[in-house]
């Protein structure tokens, strides 16, 4: 019978998801849970397993195409059992709805097999021209049928390997049925000289930049790149929150040089070794701290229950730059989180972002937000609240300047923290409160033990 597969609600009621990527086509072969494509929300980059087992019968959506919730996305011939029905409730028996992570009851044992790719109905082999006009020693000499798998690889290395005119079956020729990686295709780029645009290589001023206007054909002079995925999200949310939130943004500058020398006496401690604490750990425990006695700035604005929600808890959102757009994974629970605990929270948090891997369950919700703009050496700024908050702190770089230290001006480390916030949820009083508070922590570390 044929069965099709409709996109699913792949999180927090959104709406649509592009095509990314197809890893099967008409005519394989797959198996339970098998992973079928990926595709990206407005929030994340998601893999679909499989339903089913059976044949590819029809893929509804090409790579790159937009595919509404609920429209067919794929559909199999599956042999065998029916599927099975489900009564609702007036008797009615509708088909049993399939969603990421189910599916029908597996009906064979064993792990599920890749199947191998095709090309024009035959199994993807290695381009022996290529091989043939390389160095002797550019590839080790495989057997050709053994490369028929579609080469495993994460979608940003994909992307490089495009970037650099790179085939990735050439390169699992070299490495073998493992996870290529970035250093892979890098390192197989040298030993064929592929050639392409690195991204740690700036083009030259002479081949980037034509001598005038006049060399560009028209449509060289602009680019056009679609609005979808993060960036179409990010755009919508803050346009809804700037033109819904009265914004108001207030600024310190603190002397954090106390803090820094936190921060080296616990690099140098080896039991803490394994850990990285830095600067953005400490404020994210200032601020889970500070939301204790300003639970205002904890707070979202409900207009249709006419309502304020204050949260007992702290979802801390930490504001990540990825290729895809910002994004604001959130740490569930941060109030509960010791130093080092907010620490390792932090960087996992920024190595997933970095990696497309974020869920979209990891993106929902969210009720204090931090945006670390001093990574980017930037001092201050004022940054737009996400939906739902009532408050965001912007972390500016650490500078050594002259400072007025007890009665005398010294060399000393400062930053400026910028705090926008909700005014129908916060007054001036209370924002500047809590501004301190965080500011006191960062300036004097001990206070925290005043904190509760």
């Amino acid at each position: 019978m044929i069965a099709e597969f409709r996109l699913p609600d792949l999180g927090e009621g959104l709406t649509e998801a592009e095509v990314v990527q197809w890893l099967v086509a008409p005519g394989d072969q797959v198996a339970l849970n098998q992973t079928l494509a990926e595709v990206e929300t407005a929030k994340a980059v998601v893999e679909l397993p499989s339903p089913y087992e059976g044949t590819v019968s029809t893929l509804h959506a090409e790579a790159g195409e937009t595919v509404a919730v609920g429209a067919p996305l794929i559909a199999f011939d599956v042999v065998g059992e029916e599927e099975a029905p489900v009564s609702s409730d007036d008797g009615a028996e509708k088909a049993q709805p399939n969603l990421v992570g189910y599916g029908a009851a597996p009906t064979t044992a064993g792990r599920p097999a890749r199947r191998a790719r095709r090309i024009g109905g035959t199994p993807a082999v290695v381009d022996t021209a290529v091989l043939e006009a390389a160095p002797h020693d550019a590839a080790p000499t495989v057997a050709i049928d053994s490369v028929v798998e579609r080469p495993r690889s994460t979608p940003p290395v994909r992307a490089h390997a495009k970037r650099l005119g790179i085939d990735l079956v050439l390169v699992a020729a070299e490495v073998g049925d493992r996870l290529i990686t970035r250093a892979d295709v890098d390192a197989y780029a040298e030993r064929t000289g592929a050639r392409g645009t690195r991204a740690d290589e700036a083009p030259s001023i002479a081949t980037s930049v034509p001598s005038s206007p006049a060399a560009l054909a028209a449509d060289e002079r602009e680019t056009r790149i679609p609005i979808r995925g993060v960036r179409k999200h990010t755009a919508a949310a803050m346009v809804q929150s700037a033109f819904t939130a009265p914004h108001v943004t207030v600024f310190h500058t603190v002397d954090v040089t106390a803090t820094m020398d936190l921060l080296a006496n616990l690099r140098d401690d080896r039991s803490l070794s394994e850990h990285r604490i830095g600067p953005l750990a400490v404020v994210a425990k200032a601020v889970c701290l500070a939301l204790g006695r300003t639970p205002g700035l904890n707070s979202r604005w409900d207009e249709p229950a006419g309502e304020i929600v204050q949260h007992n808890y702290v979802d801390l959102g930490i504001a990540a730059a990825t290729e895809r757009g910002l994004i604001v994974p959130m740490i569930r629970d941060a109030e509960r989180l010791t130093l080092v605990g907010l620490a390792d929270a932090v960087k996992t948090l920024a190595e997933v972002a970095r990696s497309g891997k974020t869920s979209p369950a990891e993106l929902a919700g969210g009720t204090f937000s931090i945006s670390n703009i001093g990574v980017f050496g930037v001092d201050a700024g004022t940054p737009i609240l996400p939906p739902g908050q009532s408050g965001i702190l912007a972390v500016g770089a650490v500078r050594r300047q002259p400072w007025e230290f007890r009665g005398d001006i010294a060399l000393r480390q400062v930053m400026t923290l910028s705090l926008s916030f909700d005014h129908r949820l916060v007054d001036g009083a209370e924002g500047a409160r809590f501004l301190k508070d965080v500011a006191d922590i960062l300036e004097e570390p001990g206070r925290a033990m005043l904190l509760n």
